[in-house]
């Protein structure tokens, strides 16, 4: 008989993991893990009611929130908020830090930054979409926590995760100890561990970026993706362009078969357009346990230091080989 193991088992069993934690993280992963299924239960039927499309108002980054964004918003920050292990959110869908301020969270020692629901325009056309989520633990003692303990570098991460929802919905994310991955198993309502020790290849065959701002790249960017075209058998190239628009989506394939994901600057975003704190640093902390390497292109995304809430990076991510040979055509474009 094939014995399974919940998330709620394995996060108990790895507790010894943090000897400074007394049971306080394992009961806010647990937390996002019971938002998620809320999320989850609403994605899957968002055919069948009216959740699809706009809810008529724009976050703070200027984009149309949809019906869904705010939904994912407002389910994890409640989960949040009834746990009692985090002292503030901060969320893509925000301006300003949430303080969860009242009785139970007064001496909470976590942190969490969230995008409640990446790749949101896809829900209306059927397309996997996902969560991000981060997690750090404040450093002031005691009071209101302050921005400095928000704007932490992605190094000083505790933990972070992805929850895609897709053909299946799956919970990926690490501590600092590896990457295991839990696929929801409907019929008991559990997540159940199905891919522990998650590894990405050294090298792959896939590179995702969005070849309709081609014009807008650089040189460098623009190089690499003429070789990613061109054909040597001794590289295993042709590689194959697989795009689909959501940060989440994108990086499980490539995490499971190998490949990089490519969001470079623009002439019309030259910082970036992803957002460091919602989604580079838990998206490179997971790529770099999981045997990877994630970079803005000049430096390595976790040591970049956030000056603001919703700053924009960069990012380079994926299999170790293929971020590497991208940063060759990056430093000649330097050099020239």
């Amino acid at each position: 008989m094939a014995t399974f193991k919940t998330l709620g088992q394995f996060i108990i069993e790895k507790q010894a993991d943090f000897p400074y934690a007394k049971g306080e993280l394992s009961r806010l992963l647990r937390d996002i893990g019971i938002a998620a299924k809320v999320v989850n239960r609403e994605v899957n039927k968002a055919g069948l009611v009216d959740i699809l499309g706009d809810a008529g108002q724009v976050n703070v980054q200027g984009e149309g929130q949809k019906k869904l964004d705010v939904y994912a918003d407002e389910q994890f920050i409640r989960a949040l908020q009834s746990g009692g292990e985090c002292c503030v959110v901060a969320s893509e869908e925000h301006e300003l830090p949430v303080d969860i301020d009242w009785e139970f969270s007064k001496n909470a020692k976590y942190i969490v930054c969230i995008d409640p629901l990446d790749g949101s325009s896809n829900i209306d056309v059927n397309v996997s979409v996902g969560t991000i989520f981060s997690i750090y633990r404040r450093d002031s003692l005691g009071g209101k926590p302050t921005m400095e303990d928000i704007l932490q570098k992605g190094s000083k991460q505790v933990a972070a995760g992805y929850i895609v929802y897709g053909s299946s919905t799956m919970l990926v994310y690490t501590t600092g100890k590896g990457v295991n991955g839990f696929t929801l198993d409907p019929s008991i309502g559990e997540f159940c561990l199905s891919h522990p020790c998650m590894k990405v290849p050294t090298k792959g065959h896939i590179y995702s970026i969005n070849e309709g701002n081609y014009r807008k790249f650089s040189s460098g960017v623009k190089k690499y993706i003429k070789y990613c075209e061109e054909e040597d058998a001794s590289t295993n190239r042709p590689y194959t362009s697989r795009y689909i628009g959501s940060l989440v989506a994108d990086i499980h394939r490539n995490l499971l078969l190998g490949g990089i994901f490519i969001y470079p600057a623009t002439f019309t975003h030259p910082n970036g357009k992803l957002r460091l704190m919602y989604e580079c640093n838990p998206i490179a902390f997971i790529i770099e346990q999981a045997g990877g390497k994630a970079t803005d292109g000049r430096q390595r995304i976790l040591d970049i230091e956030p000056k603001t809430l919703h700053q924009r990076s960069a990012c380079f991510m994926g299999s170790l080989e293929m971020v590497e040979k991208v940063e060759e055509f990056l430093l000649a474009e330097d050099v020239d």
